[in-house]
């Protein structure tokens, strides 16, 4: 009979019967319960071999037979699923105390299947016997089957939390679960310790249980760190301690790796444990596939040596190359470092819950209570109906003759039954019993067997009514179970817990530790170079783009860089390209109509200081570092600006120090930073100092105490002041002067803090050329004054920033040596003769003569090689010759020896034939510069301008002196290195193309052969090749 049709909205239908199939998949299938630890498929698994009897004491017994038990009883499902379960709990790898004792392929970590279940056998594991202790005692509530015939466990005993020791995943409708699995000490460490104090339990923290529970106990051994990065900001937190506080946290495991040194100065990796479920067959193949790709190099071999004594990956590298960076990118592209997602979901009375491990803990002592609490009221009463048999047994002992009559006398069982009761006053189960007792119990000895059998139930009576009457004897029992059993089953750690704090190798660690410049231009180009040192060539490299900003940072440390708009955006050191270059744009959200106000480097431990915040209104704000590097963040808001307002500077100080704002009207005001608050980041900040109408803030300097403010026009005007100079004043006040400014010098465009280990300056023009120069050529003024005009621009050209900057390789104060002394052809000394003022003539040689030996003359330059050094050359030499008519003649200054006297003698050129005839000239260093001459004699006027000169049949004499010296091959050295040895500075020329004179035949002689040294020139003076004289 067709029952009644309904129609239904189908969307309703849809809804509700999800809903049922989503509970279904949470109750029934995916989550574990909190008590047993098991999913359901789990718990009738070991609950089909308890009652088959294939207990850890009996034999194995064939898969096949196991799975048609569970799937004929209790299990309708697929018997693939069935056999997969079986199969990982019998897997070492994949439980950390397995449940199933197997016998044959259970698979293995390198990913290999199990066998078939018919090639199998299986037998419950012993520490399976406590998960199912006491189930016949009335422990636990029973269900139907799926056919209604049989019962099966709602829950098992568990007399051990297998929860947290042994973990659980899954994956349900709208939820998942990931629990960790933990050393067995532990947790019953601190399982014992909660019950000791259960009744103060309410007061127990996460960090009392941190005692005894050290973090998850993996399997597989491995490293798992303790620390790592916040979710905002670089500071870090406790992730295990996350954990348990939360349910939830992101753990980060480690392979367990070391070096071992090899033969020729070659070096290997070796592997002895992998992250929890990492498959050992793909990490290999994806290793190889990285050393195929190129994206790691160094590797020349990739062995497994694994066997039954454990784990061993080698990996072996190339001679010289440091297998700390093979490894750094070894955890970066490979899974020898993953990340464990904790999530303590499991059910609590059939609903999902997110549990603490104190809550977990607590569940498990108070379902460990009820067990025994049943288990002890099952045993009562078993007691109590035995002893009542004993007690009847003893009185029917006492009137044997009358029992025995009775009994004879009637005529069937039940006749017996009801005069026993009925004549002396048995119960029915007694009067059953003394039916049911053979005859050899009348006998003496059973007699006094009785006796001590009831002594002994009386007892055992009376301790089982005590126990449930005092839940803190209850407690008692569970503790001393859980020590009993840690005796017999705790094993050591394998999974090694690091504390992040403590400076252990991590990818970051691990990241090569260089010093390095970033540069960023106006337009948002951001670059890095390597921190080899400072001359012409490498600075021109790090500061030719670097119009917003050019820092040395490592390349650990995090980059922060400020846009105008008062947003902040982070990028570690290491993502920028070495090579080329990459718009910030690219790298993070930064919008390309935006503008760079800043850049920090900051190392990612920073965490003491504040942010000082400088806008070009004048506001002033400071946020500490706390709160500013809190949190992972790719970008966010540091200080809200209105109107035309932009944010000008942002730097780091110590929170006790005092800030120097300089504007571009040339005015200045000093305070100290604890005038100014700290504030959030969304603060528009306080007043810093009270702008004139048309002025802005162009720098902001942390006060360096002794030091010294160098400020520069867009001109080119400089100066330094000495910081003694700005008194100190309060915040908000209108301020000093700090440069003159006039229609020469333009406005002020740029300001640095210098300190003693600052050497050189590098000034950014607006057309992004680079003009460095040494800071002991910045002369020293007072803060009225208009400074001296040292940078040399272009015509349309102006400076836009400045950078202060420290040696690395070559400091200043360690110049390097005079060249050797040049011999001339008779084999003296050149210099020794008295320099004398005569012609100096040139021939030019062919490109490819070569020198004849040591003191033979270098061959000019080939005209692709001339071109870069006169290059060079000119961006350092510019403006510094006067100018002259068509006949020139300048007295050569008096010039010091080195015994102190003063002489007039001048470097006198000898001349040296090549192998092909053809000849070349030397000169000797002069004893001094031009600026030196100048002091000396008294003549302290600006250099002219450059001007035209007439080409003339006479050559105009020099008006310096031209040098050259010797450097290393394959290290760029100082440009003017020995007029850096004579003078004290190696960046103090103008930078203008050289004019046709007689250095330049002196400075092609000067050169070194190619290929020994590197060809590094002062030039001041020469013509361009293929012109005549």
């Amino acid at each position: 009979m067709i029952g009644t049709v309904r129609e239904i909205e189908i969307t309703t239908e849809m809804h509700a019967s999800y809903l049922d199939y989503a509970m279904s998949v949470i109750v029934a299938r995916a989550l574990p319960d909190v008590r047993d630890g098991l999913k359901p498929v789990h718990r009738r698994i070991l609950y089909a071999m308890h009652d088959m009897g294939v207990t850890s004491n009996r034999p194995y017994k064939k898969s096949a037979r196991i799975v048609g038990e569970v799937l004929g009883k209790y299990h309708p499902h697929n018997d693939t699923s069935v056999y997969d379960a079986m199969v990982r709990m019998a897997q070492e790898f994949s439980l950390r105390y397995p449940l199933v004792d197997g016998q044959g392929n259970f698979g293995s970590i390198d990913g290999d299947n199990a066998a078939a279940m018919r090639y199998t056998e299986a037998r419950l594991a012993t520490i399976s016997d406590l998960m199912l202790a006491d189930i016949e005692k009335d422990t636990i509530d029973w269900n139907d089957n799926f056919d209604t015939t049989l019962k099966e466990p709602a829950i098992l005993p568990a007399a051990l939390p297998n929860l947290l020791i042994n973990g659980a995943n899954g994956i349900a409708v709208g939820m998942a679960t990931n629990i960790p699995p933990h050393n067995l000490a532990e947790v019953v460490d601190a399982t014992v310790y909660l019950i000791d104090n259960f009744d103060k339990i309410e007061e127990v923290g996460v960090n009392d249980l941190l005692q005894f529970i050290k973090g998850p106990d993996f399997p597989t051994g491995g490293i798992l760190f303790r620390y790592r990065q916040a979710a905002k900001g670089d500071e870090e937190v406790d992730a295990i301690s996350q954990g348990y506080a939360t349910g939830r946290a992101r753990l980060i495991m480690q392979a367990k790796a070391h070096f071992e040194e090899m033969s020729r100065s070659r070096s290997r990796i070796v592997v002895t444990a992998l992250p929890y479920q990492t498959n050992k067959t793909n990490l290999l193949e994806r290793i190889a596939l990285l050393v195929r790709d190129g994206k790691i190099h160094g590797i020349t071999d990739l062995r497994d040596e694994s066997d039954r004594t454990g784990m061993r990956i080698v990996i072996e590298l190339t001679r010289n190359v440091d297998p700390k960076t093979v490894l750094a990118r070894l955890l970066k592209l490979t899974p020898m470092q993953q990340t464990f997602g904790m999530s303590l979901l499991a059910l609590v009375n059939g609903e999902p819950v997110t549990l603490t491990l104190k809550r977990i803990l607590r569940l498990f002592i108070e379902h460990r209570q009820e067990i025994i609490r049943r288990r002890s009221q099952f045993d009562l009463a078993k007691a109590r109906a035995r002893s009542h048999i004993v007690e009847g047994l003893l009185k029917a002992l006492d009137i044997l003759d009358e029992v025995i009559q009775t009994i004879r006398r009637s005529q069937r069982v039940d006749t017996a039954r009801n005069n026993l009761i009925r004549a002396f006053g048995f119960t029915e189960v007694q009067a059953q019993a003394i039916l049911d007792m053979p005859l050899r119990r009348l006998t003496a000895l059973e007699r006094k067997q009785l006796q001590d059998e009831h002594k002994e139930l009386q007892q055992r009576i009376s301790y089982l009514e005590d126990l449930l009457s005092d839940n803190a004897k209850i407690l008692s029992v569970i503790r001393e179970e859980l020590l009993a059993l840690r005796q017999q089953h705790a094993d050591r750690r394998r999974t090694q817990i690091v504390e992040r704090a403590q400076g252990t190798l991590t990818a970051t660690d691990l990241l090569p530790d260089r010093r390095v410049w970033v540069a960023l231009s106006a337009k948002g180009d951001l670059r890095r170079q390597d921190f080899n040192g400072i001359n012409r060539a490498g600075l021109r490299q790090a500061a030719q783009r670097a119009a917003a900003a050019l820092i040395a940072a490592n390349t650990r440390d995090q980059l922060f860089i400020f846009s105008a708009s008062g947003r902040c955006y982070r990028l570690g050191v290491h993502e920028l390209p070495q090579e080329g270059r990459r718009r910030l744009a690219d790298l993070t959200d930064f919008s390309r109509r935006d503008t760079i106000a800043s850049m920090l480097a900051l190392p990612h431990t920073a965490t003491e200081g504040f942010l000082f915040l400088v806008t070009r209104q004048g506001a002033v704000k400071r946020i500490a570092l706390t709160d500013f590097t809190q949190g992972a963040f790719d970008a966010q808001e540091v200080i809200s600006v209105n109107g035309k307002d932009r944010l000008a500077r942002a730097f780091i100080t110590l929170g006790n120090g005092e800030v120097l704002l300089v504007t571009r009207m040339g005015r200045s005001i000093r305070f100290s930073e604890e005038k100014v608050r700290a504030m959030g980041t969304s603060a528009r900040g306080v007043a810093g100092i009270n702008l004139k109408r048309g002025d802005e803030v162009i720098a902001a300097l942390p006060v360096a105490p002794d030091g010294e403010l160098l400020t520069v026009t867009s001109n080119g005007y400089l100066k330094r002041t000495r910081i003694d100079e700005f008194s100190l004043q309060g915040r908000g006040g209108g301020g000093i002067i700090a440069h003159k400014i006039d229609e020469r010098t333009g406005d002020l465009v740029g300001a640095a803090m210098l300190t003693p280990e600052h050497a050189f300056a590098a000034f950014i023009t607006q057309k992004g050329v680079a003009k460095p120069l040494g800071l002991d050529e910045v002369p020293s003024s007072g803060r009225s004054a208009l400074g001296s005009r040292k940078v040399n621009l272009a015509s349309s050209d102006a400076v836009a920033a400045v950078h202060a900057l420290s040696p690395v390789v070559a400091p200043i104060d360690s110049p390097p040596p005079l060249p050797e002394p040049q011999l001339n052809g008779k084999g003296n000394n050149a210099s020794a003769s008295p320099a004398k003022e005569s012609k100096q003539k040139t021939t030019k040689a062919p490109a490819k003569s070569k020198p004849s030996g040591e003191t033979a003359a270098a061959t000019p330059a080939k005209p692709r090689a001339q071109r870069k050094t006169r290059k060079l050359a000119s961006e350092t030499t510019r403006k510094r010759q006067p100018a002259t008519g068509e006949q020139t003649a300048t007295k050569q200054a008096p010039a010091e020896t080195a015994n102190g006297e003063v002489t007039n003698r001048r470097a006198k050129p000898r001349r040296k034939s090549s192998r092909n005839g053809a000849q070349a000239t030397t000169t000797q260093p002069a004893a001094t510069t031009a600026s030196d001459r100048r002091q000396k004699t008294g003549n302290t006027r600006e250099p002219a301008p450059d001007s035209k000169r007439a080409s003339t049949p006479r050559r105009a004499k020099q008006t310096k002196k031209t040098a050259s010296t010797a450097q290393p091959k394959g290290k760029r050295a100082a440009v003017a290195s020995v007029k850096q040895s004579v003078q004290g500075s190696l960046l103090d020329q103008p930078s203008t193309e050289p004019k046709p004179s007689a250095a330049k035949s002196s400075a092609r002689s000067a050169r070194k052969p190619a290929g020994k040294l590197d060809r590094v020139s002062s030039v001041t003076g020469g013509r361009k090749k293929g012109k005549k004289q």
